[in-house]
């Protein structure tokens, strides 16, 4: 017995029928084609499409032999084996949570969080514990909760280490815990509330007091800072639930102050976004406010359209609104019924989000080729069109997955221990980092050509390493392999672009053939490094 995905070109075997979810996205993506009338562009090639669900779901491109094993299972499943596979297979567990991690880190701290000296974040206490929870797959509600709720100390190795505190360690003692309460609003609930801090919104049904209500549950946070003894260096920081008094000075009616325009000033006390009110108590052990705050959290919509939001714009490129993280009755999502269903189908499968995953990746939209054609030309979301994924949207690799892909590339993983690989990888990132000056200090990594980033691609350690002809490299392996020139040319091009040279490209090679002298593996080292340094490898498509 064979089920047939919706919408799809393959199959599943009948012991892994296709979760039902997967026609839901499909029904609800196809329906927006039929109302625009439009017709999608055809389904991406299964090399292409490998490439693709590697850097999506561990982050860098498939070496050859991956590529091999994938298109040598002949079976009609074998898309759904793949994406299977690189959840669920023992010997991916590591990059798969070495690749989330990073992903989160970086949402939740920031590129450089954790970074300076003087910073209270520990990024490699951060990574730790978001590396351990995708590792055990620990389900999306339960990391929220404990991430919002986290109290021990930052520093992998120092008493009471808890990983999680570094989320909000440092948000928490700076302007009355201000950054905080948007971060939080903001990341899990699709809420952006940092303007209504000072004025009610215009566009949105926040209000300031709504802010200050919301702020109020992080006023029994505390970070504290811990010294190497004898001196005045931080050596690590810890995150603390203290009693409030609040800032009339009465612990059991512990309010918060704020300012109005017009210079009146009124009072608050925490109340979740639904209108849900707890205790106005400041001592801890009437009422611990982060607490209540994760649980009203994990009862919220909010939180379960905020993740389906978030990881289809990572895997589909765009997210039903615009931008993803502010959502509301003042931003209409594109697809509210598939958003809609998504979200309660997320909470119905435990929050599991290696379900998530497969369902998003072997949909028929996340299949499709990066093709604009002229029957979906309104597909244009670059231009201002809404999404309407009729086309797989190219993008650029994050820094990282470039990173991973040119270790992966070299023939294998980076040398050294990996708090050593980590050093390597963040020097490395730092020449990709931009800052923006936003209230959230907004981060993005961009392939603009800079002078550094072009040497660093052109003649830096991993692209040497890559292209480097000494016995057991990538090169000389493949120089080894294969029945004639031609083939050797053709898995080059497959290994960096999950295609083979055209007609053009193999002409070229065959100029640097005869200028090298009839030395092939010098042609074939010239020709990978161009492959490394060319847009098409630096695109997800």
């Amino acid at each position: 017995m064979i089920a047939i995905i919706a919408g799809g070109a393959w199959t599943c075997p009948a012991q892994s029928v296709a979760p039902p979810q997967i026609a839901m996205i499909n029904d609800a993506i196809e329906q927006g084609w039929a109302d625009y009338e439009i017709t999608p562009a055809k389904e991406a090639d299964d090399a292409i499409w490998c490439r693709r669900v590697f850097l999506d779901i561990i982050g860098r491109i498939p070496n050859l032999e991956e590529q091999q094993e994938f298109a040598s299972d002949r079976g009609g499943s074998r898309r759904a084996k793949l994406v299977d596979r690189l959840l669920h297979d023992d010997r991916y567990t590591e990059e798969y949570a070495n690749h989330w991690a990073t992903v989160w880190t970086n949402l939740l701290i920031g590129r450089g969080g954790g970074m300076d000296r003087r910073d209270l974040t520990n990024r490699d206490g951060m990574m730790k514990y978001l590396r351990d929870s995708f590792a055990a797959n620990k389900s999306y509600d339960r990391m929220v909760y404990e991430l919002v709720t986290a109290e021990g100390s930052t520093k992998p190795g120092a008493p009471g280490f808890n990983g999680a505190v570094n989320f909000l360690v440092g948000k928490v003692n700076e302007e009355k815990a201000v950054l905080a309460a948007s971060s939080v609003s903001r990341l899990f609930l699709g809420q952006q509330v940092q303007c209504t801090q000072c004025h009610n919104h215009p566009f949105n049904d926040w209000k300031q007091q709504k802010f200050w209500e919301f702020n109020s549950f992080f006023r029994q946070s505390r970070a504290l800072r811990r010294f190497v003894d004898g001196t005045r260096d931080v050596e690590y920081a810890e995150l603390v639930s203290e009693d409030y008094a609040g800032e009339a000075g009465d612990p059991n009616d512990a309010l918060v102050f704020y300012e109005m325009r017009n210079g009146l000033t009124r009072v608050a006390y925490p109340v979740f976004t639904d209108g849900t009110e707890i205790a106005k108590s400041g001592y801890v052990d009437d009422v611990n406010r982060r607490k209540e705050l994760g649980r009203l959290m994990l009862d919220s919509q909010s939180l379960d359209r905020m993740a389906i939001n978030r990881y289809w714009s990572m895997f589909l490129g765009y997210g039903f609104t615009k931008p993803i993280d502010d959502m509301g009755p003042h931003n209409n999502p594109t697809h509210p019924e598939l958003l809609d269903n998504l979200s309660e189908a997320f909470r119905g499968s435990s929050y599991n989000l290696k379900d998530l995953i497969t369902w998003i990746t072997l949909s028929r939209p996340y299949s499709l080729a990066s093709v604009l054609g002229s029957n979906n030309q309104i597909d244009d979301p670059s231009i201002g069109e809404t999404p309407k994924f009729s086309r797989f949207y190219l993008r650029q690799m994050s820094a990282e997955q470039l990173y991973q892909s040119l270790v992966s590339a070299s023939g294998g993983n980076a040398e050294g221990t990996y708090e050593q690989q980590e050093k390597k990888r963040r020097d490395w990132m730092r020449q990709f980092v931009v800052t923006f000056g936003t209230d959230e200090g907004d981060e993005a990594t961009t392939f603009d050509g800079s002078i550094p980033q072009a040497l660093m691609l052109f003649n830096g350690e991993l692209t040497l390493n890559a292209t480097s002809t000494k016995p057991g490299s990538f090169l000389d392996r493949l120089s080894q392999s294969g029945r004639s020139t031609r083939d050797r040319l053709n898995r080059l091009y497959m290994a960096g672009l999950s295609r083979t040279p055209t007609k053009r490209e193999v002409a070229m090679a065959g100029e640097l053939y005869r200028a090298r002298g009839g030395k092939e593996i010098e042609m074939l080292q010239d020709v990978w490094w161009a492959i490394l340094n060319s847009n098409e490898f630096i695109m997800q498509h």
